[in-house]
Formats: C-alpha cells, sequence, structure tokens
C-alpha cells in the first residue's frame, strides 16, 4: 500500500514538474504560475527519495527487523547503564559500531 502511494506522489509530482517547465518555457504571463509547479513538483520528487532513505520503524531499531538499506543488527547493547535523572527510568547506552552514533533506550 505504501508503495502505492510512494509511486502516487512520484508520477504527481513529475506532472506538476512537467508542466511547470512547459509553462515557463512558454515565457507568457503565465510563466509565474509554472515556477510554483516546478517547485511543488521537485519538493514532492526530493521528499518521497528522502523519505525512503530516512524511514526505520522502531522494530528495526531494536534490531528485531530490516530497516531500509540497513542489516538486521545495526545497533548493538553496552554494559553501559544509568538513571535518567529527569525520568528517573534506567537506560541502556546501544551503539553503531560502524558510525558510533549512541542511543539511550529503556533497560529491560
Amino acid at each position: 500500500m505504501l508503495q502505492l502511494i510512494r509511486i502516487g506522489i512520484s508520477a504527481g509530482s513529475a506532472l506538476l514538474l512537467i508542466i511547470g517547465l512547459a509553462l515557463v518555457a512558454t515565457g507568457m504571463p503565465a510563466g509565474f504560475s509554472g515556477l510554483w509547479l516546478v517547485l511543488i513538483g521537485g519538493v514532492g520528487l526530493v521528499a518521497v527519495a528522502f523519505e525512503r532513505m530516512r524511514y526505520r520503524s522502531e522494530l528495526a531499531e531494536r534490531g528485531k527487523a530490516e530497516g531500509a538499506g540497513e542489516g538486521v543488527h545495526r545497533f548493538r547493547p553496552t554494559e553501559e547503564r544509568f538513571m535518567d535523572p529527569t525520568t528517573r527510568e534506567r537506560l541502556r547506552v546501544w551503539v553503531d559500531p560502524a558510525s558510533g552514533e549512541r542511543q539511550y533506550r529503556p533497560d529491560e
């Protein structure tokens, strides 16, 4: 279902981009409206491209499912634990060995 939505947004954005470029090319007063269509179409295409790379489910972060372009075991638990002073919750540190990125998750 999500794939169909992505395809629809991509097709609609591409159509807006093409129509906008055609209006700009005419050089008529409608050319200004064409700039808006080019802008909206371009933003739509970029949004679809980046959403696909950026999205990761919570299951993927926990290592129980694959996320976009990443293996199952991106983050690994460490022995480092601490008490969050704000929430008084015991947290565990998880690290991505490839990037060094750290996450703080509830200790189970």
